[in-house]
């Protein structure tokens, strides 16, 4: 029994040892994928370069008239898909219906493909308090290609447009934050926050 005593605390310790670095080498091998930047937001300057594909005359030349930006890693916003949104206003259909919550899902889905962009639209990525709203100004009118509330906020209503003028009202407990986007004269989008 003495014998005994040694060799089961040692083969107890073995399957130890190997049990944790089983777990180890899986839980590693497993994570990696799932947190290597996968939900990474974009940068300011990642969205105007996103914007300035979708604009340019080079982004009709990609199949399906997508421009994809070069991502960091993981990609944008969860997925490897392009950052792009549809250069005409016709183009969202009610699968690319804006998230309403922050923990949502991209606003527009890889399948949306959008069309070749259109050498008259300019489009802007707009940051405030409350929020990020990507807006295209085509022909005087002013649509909401996609928005995304800023941690805490919530998106409690949105006119998509094409208008003249469009709003959005992101929400938190204490405090709202409404944006109106039109046209300037020279068919960029600007904003103005609400009180």
């Amino acid at each position: 029994m003495r014998r005994r005593l040694p060799l089961v605390v040692a083969g107890w310790l073995v399957t130890g040892v190997l049990a944790t670095g089983a777990g180890v080498a899986v839980t590693s091998g497993l994570s990696e994928p799932l947190t290597d930047g996968g939900l990474r937001p974009l940068s300011a300057a990642e969205v105007d370069e996103a914007l300035r594909l979708a604009t340019s005359p080079a982004a009709s030349a990609v199949p399906g008239g997508t421009a994809a930006s070069t991502p960091g890693p993981g990609g944008p916003a969860g997925t490897d898909a392009p950052t792009t949104a549809p250069s005409s206003p016709t183009a969202a259909s009610p699968s690319a219906s804006p998230p309403v919550s922050p923990s949502a899902s991209p606003s527009v889905p890889p399948s949306a493909a959008p069309p070749a962009a259109s050498p008259s639209g300019r489009s802007r990525a707009i940051d405030t308090p409350g929020g990020s709203v990507i807006a295209r100004c085509e022909n005087g009118l002013v649509t909401l290609r996609s928005w995304r509330p800023a941690q805490g906020f919530q998106t409690d209503d949105a006119e998509r447009g094409p208008a003249r003028q469009v709003q959005v009202e992101f929400e938190a407990e204490e405090r709202d934050v409404q944006v109106e986007i039109s046209c300037s004269a020279d068919g960029v989008p600007v904003h103005r926050l609400q009180p």
